[in-house]
């Protein structure tokens, strides 16, 4: 990893990547943020869930240090270092059902899942 500009870090290549659904959904969320608009999506994971972990996305106003960036189709991306590891190579869809909409997560490396599909396991 090298450090990109700004002192956030960039690998080469994008850790996440986003399907046009999600890159819409994304600009969506964060232009219509009440208040004022967020100036990116961070994407981390935390330790809960029947399986171990889930994945987290909350609004940010603010890009921290070592925060890896992803810039694609037009919106920002913000990984928490600490999930770095964990989202590598992930797909970020958005798809919307009659049961459950929202984003979905495709990550090669995800071992298991919860019947739920709200957690999972490295």
């Amino acid at each position: 990893m090298n450090s990109g500009l700004n002192g956030k870090m960039t690998t080469g290549r994008n850790v996440i990547t986003l399907t046009d659904a999600a890159a819409q959904r994304v600009k969506h969320l964060l232009a219509s943020r009440e208040g004022q608009p967020a100036a990116a999506l961070r994407i981390g994971v935390d330790k809960r869930g029947c399986s171990g972990m889930a994945y987290t996305v909350e609004y940010v106003d603010e890009i921290g240090p070592g925060d890896e960036v992803v810039e694609e189709k037009g919106v920002k991306i913000v990984v928490d270092p600490m999930a770095l590891m964990y989202v590598l190579g992930t797909e970020l869809d958005y798809v919307e059902d009659k049961i459950q909409p929202g984003f979905r997560f495709t990550n090669p490396n995800e071992k298991s899942r919860c019947g739920c599909g709200e957690s999972f396991t490295i």
